[in-house]
């Protein structure tokens, strides 16, 4: 009997699918059953081939082989995975297997991934495409009941592979030609570059702002306050003088009301999450990072089928999935949702223009909850923070507009004008799924209570106050909001029709890929972390400087969007972008070839590395400060500092691991001090056992680099106390 293979893109996926299914027959790599096979990818099995498989020379880093724009891209497998990808190559070459079913991701770079497999394995047999939003057993069954021909998908195909060949051209001949010429590991790409400018334009501003004392005056009278206000409404002055004579002028005075104004308000609910939303919110309120964030939603996706697929950019839903809100809403009765929901429940209709929108909705609808009900005490605390984050955001988003009574009374004191705001909240709406610690952004909320007033009254003023402050340098980017502005970069670009374009596209990267940017910034050294703040290194700064002019600005991921865009729907030929790309590729090494800018390492120390005897830089990583090689080719690095997730038992902050061998200490900001082996019995006389160690020593080996020494030391422990 002839069966169908399934090609998943993660193991976790294609054993629900299996199971889903009814393939229960285990295989190396592979789950059967009676109809199907499936079987699955680790993410990319197979990739575009490194420079030196086109030509040996390109093996060496040299501006003289530069640029290197191979005729045809070939494709490898991946030697990591290199055994999966020939249990998936056996299968599709088994006489019995009769046609293919595309269930990696339902996105251009999930398409990418089964694709790329297929002509690597030689694939030639019937196409089909599953495609997607959730992980329930019910949307499998309806999407292979619903299986498109994968011909419908082939141009996003195309539009996937342009992307990866485009970046391959540009991104490794840039990053080379920079490495070279400046003998400093650097690397330069059409979106990680410009997102550092970002950081880069950022921190300049700062460091050139130069701030201003501003003044202004505040009165009492009546039981409340007011703030004065000019002719153009400007409550701030730079002219002390001016606001302290309006001062002396309104003590001990008397002020009339001159108008009392009422009016109704409200501030609809905001719209369902995407990625990027979700994860400024995350960031906002529990400091997750971007790639966190993204990892915590794979899990609630894939492993515990609560939320819908999560690498969207839209924030609304079809009207297809309106007839499915009922069960989504009674899935999530449970703890402190259930009065919301049923409250929701009861005042129907749930179709509303707040959440539903066709023309909005791009591959998958906004991220919403499935229709299967949570075990919450099997999700871990940061997997239950962020399916807080989206049921609240879910339940929001289908209740009433919060409705306020926004009160302004206008003072006249000495011929100056006086404001003063107040707010009567009629209905909390949307507001009431939400706790008081969670902030909006479109909350400035400078009102108070207000006496009940009538306009002509007069009240004796009780006080005067000149105010003062100073003008703010801008804030710097945290991750929340540096996503923000990498979803609107269209202030970087002056063109109107590529800022139209940006505001029409996802900005810089996608919701996908934006956490992997940031990531590769901070591996890369080129940006760190204060607090939740983002600061560019030296490094980081030097090379805005040093990479070509048209890799730092928005425009040029606003123009390959533009083209990709059209390639996914047919209307420009990918051989013909990618033609573009190898003279763009050749241009850029041309144009740091002939740069005549220097790099400095400035952090660089006097110790040699003890690889090739060049002197090491001191940078801060991630989790602490790390000696690294400036060459490229060798890679040493060693931890100097390590942040671990041993507590100080003085202050309960978390530590660093300093020093080597027996003189390994943990030091915390609050002045302890302890030994490293004085903290291992310390643990052990907690009752803290070899598998807590254990457990501990994996996490850390998830979070650190290479030469760890928390981790060495902890293994060593485990190891003779086996």
């Amino acid at each position: 009997m002839a069966k169908s293979l399934v090609l998943a893109e993660k193991p976790s996926v294609g054993r629900e699918i299996a199971r889903v299914l009814g393939c229960k027959r285990g295989g190396e790599g592979y789950l059967e059953g009676d109809r199907y096979v499936v079987t699955w990818a680790l993410g990319h099995l197979v990739t575009l081939a490194d420079p030196d498989v086109y030509e040996k020379k390109w093996e060496k880093w040299d501006m003289e082989y530069l640029p290197m724009l191979p005729q045809n891209m070939k494709l490898v497998v991946i030697g990591q995975t290199g055994r999966q990808f020939k249990v998936v190559q056996g299968l599709m070459k088994r006489s019995d297997i009769s046609e293919l079913v595309i269930a990696t991701d339902a996105g251009r770079e999930g398409e990418l991934v089964a694709r790329w497999i297929m002509i690597k394995a030689g694939w030639k047999k019937p196409t089909k495409r599953l495609w997607i939003s959730s992980q329930t057993d019910r949307a499998i069954k309806e999407g292979f009941a619903k299986l498109r021909p994968a011909s419908e998908y082939d141009n996003l195909f195309r539009s996937a592979q342009a992307r990866s060949e485009a970046d391959w051209i540009v991104g490794l001949n840039v990053t080379r030609a920079l490495t070279c010429r400046h003998n400093a590991q650097l690397s330069a790409g059409r979106v990680q570059t410009p997102t550092l400018a970002l950081i880069v334009d950022r921190e300049k501003e700062i460091r050139n702002f130069v701030p201003k004392d501003y003044y202004g005056v505040r009165l009492k009278a009546g039981g409340f306050s007011a703030t004065y206000r000019d002719k153009n409404n400007n409550p701030r002055s730079f002219d002390k003088a001016v606001m302290e004579k309006i001062a002396a002028a309104c003590q001990n005075g008397e002020c009339v009301l001159t108008q009392v104004r009422k009016m109704r308000r409200q501030t609809p609910p905001p719209a369902a999450y995407d990625l990027t939303e979700l994860q400024r919110d995350a960031n906002k309120k529990y400091a997750y990072s971007a790639k966190e964030t993204l990892n915590l939603m794979q899990s609630l996706y894939e492993q515990h089928k609560l939320l819908t697929y999560p690498r969207t950019d839209s924030r609304y839903i079809s009207d297809d999935v309106v007839a499915t809100l009922p069960e989504r809403i009674k899935a999530v009765m449970v703890d402190s949702y259930k009065p919301l929901a049923q409250e929701i429940m009861r005042n129907r209709p749930l179709k509303t223009k707040y959440l539903v929108n066709n023309a909005k909705v791009t591959d998958h609808h906004a991220i919403i909850p499935t229709e299967e009900s949570p075990d919450l005490w099997r999700l871990s605390g940061p997997e239950k923070n962020i399916y807080d984050l989206v049921v609240r955001r879910f339940l929001a988003v289908l209740m009433p507009p919060y409705e306020y009574e926004e009160v302004e009374l206008n003072l006249s004191c000495a011929g100056h004008n006086f404001t003063a705001k107040g707010k009567r909240v009629l209905n909390q709406g949307w507001k009431a799924a939400y706790d008081r610690n969670f902030s909006f952004d479109e909350e400035e909320d400078d009102s108070q209570n207000l006496p009940d007033v009538k306009q002509g009254q007069r009240m004796k003023v009780s006080s005067v106050q000149v105010t003062s402050g100073k003008t703010p340098p801008p804030p710097r980017y945290t991750e929340a909001t540096l996503l923000t502005a990498m979803e609107h970069p269209q202030s970087q670009v002056q063109d109107k029709e590529l800022r139209k374009i940006l505001e029409e596209t996802s900005g810089l990267g996608t919701p996908a890929t934006r956490a992997d940017i940031i990531e590769k910034l901070f591996s890369a050294f080129y940006i760190e972390r204060r607090g939740k703040e983002l600061v560019p290194t030296s490094k980081g700064m030097q090379l805005v400087e040093l990479a070509p002019k048209d890799l730092r600005s928005a425009a040029l991921t606003a123009k390959w969007e533009d083209r990709l865009a059209r390639i996914a729907k047919g209307t420009e030929r990918d051989f013909k972008f990618i033609e573009e790309m190898r003279s763009y590729a050749t241009k850029l090494v041309n144009d740091v070839k002939l740069s005549e800018a220097k790099y400095t390492h400035d952090n660089q120390t006097r110790k040699a590395c003890p690889e090739c005897g060049k002197f090491l830089l001191l940078v801060k990583g991630k989790r602490g400060e790390m000696l690294v090689c400036p060459d490229r080719e060798c890679g040493y690095r060693k931890s100097v500092t390590q942040t671990t997730n041993a507590r100080c038992p003085n202050c309960f902050k978390k530590m660093e691991l300093r020093g080597e061998g027996d003189n390994q200490m943990f030091a915390c900001i609050c002045g302890y001090r302890e030994k490293l082996s004085a903290f291992k019995e310390r643990r052990a006389t907690a009752g803290a056992g070899k598998r807590d160690v254990q457990k501990y020593l994996q996490n850390q080996q998830k979070e650190e680099p290479k030469n760890n020494p928390m981790a060495d030391a902890l293994a060593k422990w485990l190891e003779q106390n086996k």
